[in-house]
């Protein structure tokens, strides 16, 4: 079956769904809008089992190309059709009326004009399609859609045939058991007189609320359309006047030479019955017309002789209709001759018995000489319906088919009568074969646990087919997000349900911030869709003060959204150690203790050595120590004096003491 269409899906870029109108054995129809023209559609998808079966594709498209090509007030119109999601459609003419089968239900029986009103269009829609060579082959009132106003429109040309017989589909039958024609039921080959049987039984269902037969099987009901006389409508419906019955008799007749021979012949004789009704004369022109043309009543074969009370019918007041086509088949015998005066016993009804049982006798001898040869009937239960019909065909037996739902796969043979033995060529084999297990409406999971969704699945008779983990912002990890078919789809028992379940929020990867100052580290963390936290770390590095020196994730790890990435900010510490400057010369000392954060004070002292000269020769605080930020460090730089010499002789002078020097940081 189709997958359910949300309301809004676009189809082939053109048909929006708007809603849901119905579903047929084929195809899901779902009310569209064509955004290219503005207008409403009937949208007709064919079931997704189908699409894989060249036979359905064909029948489809057939339907598409038949009705494409007849256009008429009276036949619902096809504007397009196409391949969507692996499956095709037809964009059809939206009718908002009601089904003439909905109608039947809802209203039968119907008032005998109005019957014949909607009769005609039906009529009308079959004359059209006939002069273009196309036979409907499934004529009912589930295919004809009524509006409000009464305007009738026949759709769905689905098994449509174009041409000569060669392209009838000989042995099989196509159509629906309670509207076929007898030659259908049968496999025959058909024509348009065989589309006019199948509205002669609309007809009667609209005037009577039944069909002429029904049966649980559509075999059963096949063999009725065949061997079987129809109940007159009117012992069903006594308001029916006698002129529109004797109509819906003659339509109703096995023989097609005995029916009307063409749409026009029906319509014309519709007519006259509305024309009769219309002018109170209803009842007045009974008499057997089909008497009068020599040709046998609807289900003849079956009629006994007549009674007395019939034997003085009038003769009748209107000719019949016009055409190629037999009149109407009456109830009664024909019209009666004069009567002659009695002249004594007559031998000629002995003569008479005597010639019926030679008759008798030598149909009885035709018979048994031309009677058809028996044959073995093949088994093929099991086999697929295509190859099983060929088997059989090819013995010279008619195959009826019937569907039933089973545990086998669609299209095997489940059933056969008769099943073996031996049976007269040309006689019916009745297949039963199966539609498949039947289906299953998938169960709603949205927002389950995967496990719980699980058991759902499987408690509604479908099979859990694969799991999707994707990433989900609105559902946490585990829960089901979604599945394939859809909730409230009707796939076959035992399909295979996808279903999609949460992985979390989606993951991006986190930038690499670090070197970055905290500002624009922060920014960058921000628009990659991530929360920031900042910690702070002391560093001595003053290149570090300021900026990221680690984060955590890493770059490059992913991370869902909206998750949290701490960097690390370099912060000047409070206490320094103070560097080690002995032997360094003044000034490369000076710029070392400030690059530590240190002002420095330089004093001087005398040295003897000069290699000693600018040099420093100790730190205070010393080298190792710490000391606040800022605070002074005293350097003593070596002041190179040359060693003095005093003569014994002459006084020496007191030596005058150095000064210090401070610089500043």
């Amino acid at each position: 079956m189709m997958a359910e269409l949300a309301s809004g899906t676009l189809i082939d870029g053109r048909y929006r769904v708007l809603s849901r109108l119905g579903s047929g054995g084929m195809a899901d129809v779902f009310l569209a809008e064509d955004e290219q023209l503005g207008r409403k559609v009937a949208l007709k998808l064919l079931h997704r089992r189908f699409s894989e079966d060249p036979g359905f594709v064909e029948r489809f498209r057939r339907e598409a190309q038949a009705a494409a090509g007849l256009q008429h007030p009276n036949i619902v119109g096809v504007y397009d059709r196409g391949a969507f999601d692996g499956t095709y459609y037809i964009a059809m003419e939206y009718l908002p009326g009601r089904s003439l089968k909905q109608l039947i239900r809802q209203e039968a029986p119907l008032d005998a004009l109005r019957a014949i009103e909607i009769t005609i269009q039906i009529l009308k829609a079959a004359r059209f399609a006939h002069r273009h060579g196309v036979i409907h082959r499934d004529l009912k009132p589930h295919n004809v859609i009524v509006d409000d106003a009464g305007h009738a429109k026949v759709t769905d040309f689905g098994i449509a045939r174009a041409g000569a017989s060669d392209m009838t589909e000989t042995g099989s039958i196509m159509g629906t058991a309670q509207y076929l024609s007898p030659e259908q039921a049968q496999g025959h080959a058909v024509s348009a007189s065989s589309d006019l049987y199948s509205v002669g039984v609309v007809l009667y269902e609209m005037l009577t609320g039944r069909v002429p037969f029904d049966a649980e099987a559509a075999v059963t009901i096949a063999l009725k359309h065949v061997s079987e006389a129809p109940t007159e409508p009117a012992r069903l419906n006594p308001s029916i006047p006698p002129e529109l019955e004797q109509v819906v008799m003659w339509a109703l007749n096995k023989d097609p030479a005995h029916r009307p021979a063409s749409a026009d012949d029906f319509i014309r004789a519709l007519e006259a019955a509305r024309s009769a009704i219309a002018s109170g004369q209803a009842g007045e022109h009974t008499a057997s017309m089909a008497a009068l043309a020599g040709v046998p009543l609807a289900g003849a074969a079956l009629a006994g002789p007549p009674s007395p009370a019939t034997a003085t019918a009038p003769p009748p007041a209107y000719p019949p209709p016009a055409g190629n086509g037999a009149p109407p088949a009456a109830y009664g015998p024909p019209p009666p001759h004069e009567q002659e005066p009695a002249r004594g016993r007559s031998s000629w009804p002995w003569i008479a018995l005597l010639l019926v049982l030679i008759l008798a006798a030598g149909g009885v001898a035709a018979y048994l000489l031309t009677r058809p040869a028996k044959v073995a009937v093949p088994s093929v239960i099991g086999d697929q319906i295509g190859p099983a019909r060929t088997i059989l065909q090819d013995r010279g037996f008619v195959v009826s088919i019937v569907s039933q739902q089973s545990g086998r796969p669609a299209g095997t043979v489940i059933g056969q009568i008769p099943s073996g033995g031996r049976a007269e060529k040309g006689s019916t084999i009745s297949l039963t074969v199966s539609s498949g297990p039947g289906t299953a409406t998938v169960p709603p999971v949205l927002g389950e646990p995967l496990k719980q969704a699980e058991a759902d699945i499987r408690a509604a008779h479908l099979t859990v087919g694969r799991i999707i983990r994707q990433p989900s912002s609105q559902y946490p990890a585990g829960q089901v997000t979604g599945s394939d078919p859809q909730a409230g789809q009707t796939p076959p028992v035992g399909t295979r349900v996808t279903l999609f379940v949460s992985s979390g929020p989606a993951k991006a990867s986190v930038p690499d911030v670090t070197g970055e100052p905290e500002a624009q580290a922060k920014s960058d963390l921000h628009t990659a869709g991530f929360s920031v936290t900042v910690t702070q770390q002391t560093t001595s590095d003053q290149s570090q003060v300021g900026n990221v020196i680690s984060q955590s994730p890493k770059g490059g790890t992913p991370l869902a959204e909206g998750g949290t990435v701490t960097i690390v900010v370099g912060q000047a510490a409070k206490t320094v150690t103070v560097p080690s400057t002995r032997g360094l010369t003044a000034q490369a000392a000076t710029a070392k203790l400030r690059s530590a954060g240190f002002q420095v004070q330089r004093t001087t002292q005398p040295v003897t050595d000069p290699a000693k000269n600018g040099i420093v020769l100790h730190e205070s605080p010393p080298a190792g120590s710490t000391a606040k930020r800022g605070a002074t460090v005293t350097i003593v730089v070596g002041q190179y004096s040359p060693p003095t010499t005093t003569p014994s002789t002459t006084p020496t002078t007191p030596t005058t003491p150095t000064t210090p020097t401070t610089t500043g940081p």
